[in-house]
Order: C-alpha cells, then sequence, then structure tokens
C-alpha cells in the first residue's frame, strides 16, 4: 500500500491545497486508493505527530512501502529530526517521494540535496524564531504594536468637573455616561474615588397604584 501525507502548521489551515496535488500526483502514478495521513496544526519543529507516528508504524510492519508528501519540510522543518526520519523509512523499505523538489533519495546526489534543503528548513525556521523573540520582547519593552498603539484598552478619561456638575443639574449617572461616553460602571468609580460623588436631588417617593387619595 501507498500513502499520502499532510501537514499543516496552524489549526485554521485544513491542508486541501496539499491533498487534492497529492491525490493528483497518485493518481498520475497509478495509486489506487492511497492511504492518507493527515496532521493538521502541528509544527513541523516536532518529530512526534500523531499521523507522522502512524506513518511510522505502517512502514515498520510493511504495510506501506512509498509516501508521498508536498515537500520534504512536511515531514521535518529541523535536519537532525528529517534525516532521522529518512533514515526510519528507508530502512523499512518505504520509499519518499517529494513532489517539491522531485528528488531521488537512492542516489547520493539526492542524498547531498536532501541535506541541503533540510538545512535551509532548518534555518527558515530559526530566523522565524528570532524574528517572533525580537518582536515581543520589543512589545514588552515598549508597551505598544507594530501600529504604535498601546496594548489593551484604551484608558477611560472622565472631566471630573463636568461630572460635577452634571449630577448638581439632576442628571442621572446613565445620562452622563451616555453623554460623555464611558461605561457607567466606569464612572461611578472614577467620581468615587476622586471623591467627587455628588448626591442627587431629593425626589419625592412614587406612590403606588393601589394607593387611594385621601
Amino acid at each position: 500500500m501507498n500513502a499520502i501525507y499532510i501537514r499543516t502548521s496552524t489549526s485554521d489551515q485544513d491542508g486541501q491545497a496539499q491533498i487534492h496535488a497529492l491525490r493528483r500526483a497518485a493518481d498520475a502514478r497509478g495509486w489506487i486508493s492511497a492511504r492518507e495521513l493527515i496532521d493538521i496544526g502541528h509544527s513541523g519543529a516536532k518529530a512526534s505527530r500523531p499521523a507522522l507516528d502512524e506513518l511510522r508504524r505502517a512502514t515498520k510492519s510493511g504495510e506501506v512501502r512509498a509516501v508521498m508528501v508536498a515537500g520534504l519540510d512536511r515531514l521535518g522543518r529541523s535536519l537532525r529530526d528529517l534525516l532521522v526520519l529518512l533514515d526510519e523509512l528507508a530502512a523499512a523499505g518505504c520509499a519518499v517521494i517529494s513532489l517539491r523538489e522531485s528528488i531521488d533519495l537512492t542516489t547520493p546526489s539526492g542524498r547531498l540535496l536532501v541535506q541541503l534543503i533540510g538545512a535551509m528548513a532548518e534555518f527558515e525556521r530559526q530566523l522565524i524564531t528570532e524574528r517572533v523573540r525580537a518582536g515581543l520582547a520589543r512589545v514588552r519593552a515598549t508597551g505598544k504594536t507594530r501600529s504604535g498603539k498601546p496594548i489593551g484598552r484604551p484608558r477611560r478619561v472622565v472631566d471630573v468637573g463636568a461630572v460635577r456638575h452634571m449630577r448638581l443639574a439632576g442628571r442621572s449617572w446613565r445620562s452622563i455616561a451616555q453623554a460623555l461616553k464611558v461605561p457607567r460602571r466606569t464612572l461611578e468609580r472614577k467620581a468615587i474615588s476622586s471623591c467627587a460623588i455628588v448626591r442627587l436631588r431629593a425626589r419625592p417617593p412614587r406612590k403606588c397604584r393601589h394607593m387611594t387619595r385621601p
């Protein structure tokens, strides 16, 4: 039996582009009912993945004799892990076919090309990691994103004087919050913390409907 292996780095990628290309290539080679092994949302830096581990078991038991991938970086982005995996598959008698590189892993030149490609993939992964770390360090140092905007919600500025005048005029907390475009709870908290809270004008008690007039 032959197999195709698909891997995506993030869970929001479904790998349909890889599946479509691999299925067409499998049909062109006359593969019938190729086994599909899919790892969704798994980094290539990890040597152990559910579908990849299943591929290892299938090759060792002799169930899979050839595996096709969209690119060698789908198998692994670490040069060491990639070479170990290729040796493991070759020892089990499983051939590896890569559509992107179009290389023959049974020849010395093909083996050399695999090492070069694996080294470039590992170098690219290390660059991405360094860029992410540098970006996080910059954000922690400045407290701002790339756009220059502060992280988190903008701070609410409450004009306590304006609140005091509105309260003296008999306005409710709700109307003041709508006028200043701030949440009511934020408005009350700011007013209380600044000791600027003003009591509402005394209102006459409401008459109950069942009360009778004298």
